[in-house]
């Protein structure tokens, strides 16, 4: 039987997109350098804390989340598996929590198309285990957290 996550499937799938007034080596190099990770990346009112920082294939970004949410002082442990990265183009990793195990670990495939007048497509594409995590993580918040994580990008970008 195929591991769920070696096969794309729309009903497991979450996409994001947003259009950024940036070239894409720009919007690329935003991330692979872990200093600006961890300024922009995450939902709003959240902070990065970096534990490790290898941003090439092979490599992995353990992180925390930290601030207040849903009325109280949280930590959001973070594990990134970098699978891919094709300059400019495209970076893929394993997410999850720092346990190897992580039954909910998905695939993120993050894509850079640069349009004509120089501004950045990024499509974030995330593909969990099962239909039931999309939409537990939907419920959750994924996709307005995806939009506020493009944000800061766009807030860090344009400082």
């Amino acid at each position: 039987m195929k591991n769920p996550i070696e096969t794309w499937s729309l009903d497991r799938e979450v996409v994001v997109v947003r259009l950024l007034n940036h070239p894409r080596d720009k919007v690329f190099a935003a991330w692979i350098n872990p200093e600006a990770l961890a300024k922009w990346y995450g939902p709003a009112g959240l902070d990065i804390e970096t534990h490790e920082a290898d941003i090439r294939e092979g490599g992995s970004w353990r992180f925390d989340m930290v601030g207040e949410f849903e009325g109280q002082q949280q930590r959001f442990e973070n594990r990134m598996r970098f699978l891919e990265i094709v300059p400019n183009e495209r970076i893929v990793m394993d997410y999850g929590t720092p346990d190897p195990d992580d039954p909910d670990r998905f695939r993120t495939t993050v894509t850079f198309d640069e349009q004509s007048d120089g501004k950045t497509v990024v499509t974030l594409r995330q593909l969990h285990p099962t239909r039931e995590r999309r939409q537990v993580v939907i419920g959750f918040g994924a996709v307005e957290y995806g939009l506020q994580t493009l944000d800061g990008l766009a807030v860090w970008l344009d400082g």
